[in-house]
């Protein structure tokens, strides 16, 4: 799953506040798995035998830029057109495509809706 998988112990109350607040850290423990940027929560038992399980079916390597072997030929053209970008370039893709999804997607669900009521009127 997680390109660098790492289990890391934060404390919410000190200098791991901002940390917490980042990836909605609200209860503790809390648990989290995945990409540093994309974290998921575990659900799972707390428990070593599923802690562990959960971990060899989830945790291992994944697709991406260490594990290209692991990624379907889109995928692999894909990562490979990005790493060939500079780290300000890839950076300025990602902020125009979160802008879309935060200020474009929404407009368009709205005209969306409109569209479909509209031609359930006919």
């Amino acid at each position: 799953m997680a390109e660098n998988p790492a289990v890391v112990d934060v404390d919410c109350t000190a200098d791991g506040k901002e940390t917490c607040q980042k990836h909605g850290v609200e209860g503790y423990p809390t648990i989290k798995y995945g990409d540093a940027g994309d974290l998921k929560d575990y659900q799972g038992g707390r428990d070593f035998d599923s802690l562990k399980k959960f971990a060899d079916e989830n945790l291992g390597p994944s697709c991406g830029p260490a594990h290209l072997d692991l990624c379907s030929e889109e995928v692999k053209a894909k990562i490979e057109k990005f790493m060939a970008m500079t780290a300000d370039r890839l950076e300025g893709k990602i902020r125009n495509a979160q802008r879309i999804v935060e200020e474009e997607v929404p407009i368009m669900k709205k005209a969306l809706a409109h569209l479909k009521k509209g031609k359930s009127e006919l």
